[in-house]
């Protein structure tokens, strides 16, 4: 397996240059870009400037892992508003394209949501419409990410929906294509369950895979912590992930940031990586 880093887990107002340079001198094999509404890496990128970011990573000798975005928060495939349906299928669109662009092989997207705790006001959606308009997103959408080659990853995330990996992947089965799958956040199921046995159920289904850790008796979103200093049993994760016959990037997302010196938890999360893949020095 390859040692990733997600470009949320630097500083906020790091640059995509920067945010490159610092993963390649902390150890990282790759790094996992976000899109934005607007901003360096966005829906108003040119696909001059994309493919600007795949050169410098390439000179830097880093790989691009995958494409995230965080624009799904804003505009939900579950909403009950089609025009924010509507604007997601675009992004997704966009994503896909930029993906392409990039090379990478995957993108991360949030499928939508039937609540948001950590958004205030954010709406409720009724559960079965979420399922129905988030199933209806992913096969409209299935073919063009055959068509680029380009994987969509649903992402297990905290917004009331998909809870169980019997549910996501019962999902992924119903889209039917291979180029829609799992993209598991080892971290984000530990309040209520194991990712070893997400690993297990969900299989080859799993398209890459973020590390995160968590401490559930801090509760909410001040449960997540460093890598290695959670409740996350590692040694079975990789074990599972082996098991599957994965060997594609583990990209870590780290949340929150540090009050101070705040790159720091660039470099202590490719050292808790080393230790958690076998890598560490004797």
């Amino acid at each position: 397996m390859k040692k990733g880093i997600n470009a949320w887990s630097f500083p906020a107002g790091t640059t995509v240059e920067q945010s490159i340079a610092i993963a390649k001198d902390a150890g990282f094999d790759g790094i996992e870009l976000a899109l934005e509404e607007t901003g360096q890496l966005s829906l108003e990128s040119s696909d001059k400037e994309v493919l600007g970011y795949l050169q410098l990573a390439r000179d830097t000798g880093l790989e691009l892992s995958s494409l995230a975005s965080g624009l799904y928060w804003s505009y939900p495939p579950t909403s009950d508003s089609e025009a924010t349906r509507n604007k997601a299928k675009d992004i997704i669109r966009k994503q896909l394209e930029f993906a392409a662009l990039l090379e990478v092989d995957t993108i991360l997207v949030v499928p939508g949501a039937v609540g948001v705790d950590f958004i205030p006001g954010a709406p409720v959606v009724a559960y079965d419409k979420a399922y129905e308009r988030a199933l209806e997103t992913f096969q409209e959408l299935a073919s063009e990410a055959e068509k680029l080659k380009v994987n969509i990853g649903v992402e297990n995330v905290w917004n009331k929906f998909l809870l169980s990996p019997l549910e996501m992947r019962g999902f992924i089965d119903a889209v039917g294509s291979d180029y829609v799958g799992s993209y598991f956040d080892v971290g984000n199921v530990v309040y209520s369950g194991y990712p070893e046995h997400w690993i297990q159920i969900l299989g080859s289904r799993i398209k890459k895979v973020h590390f995160k850790d968590y401490r559930r008796a801090a509760g909410g979103l001040h449960g997540f912590v460093d890598l290695l200093a959670g409740d996350v049993d590692y040694p079975a994760v990789v074990r599972e992930l082996e098991a599957i016959g994965y060997d594609s990037f583990v990209t870590a997302e780290m949340i929150p940031p540090y009050t101070h010196h705040s790159v720091q938890i660039v470099y202590n999360t490719s050292a808790a990586m080393d230790a958690i893949l076998g890598r560490s020095k004797k």
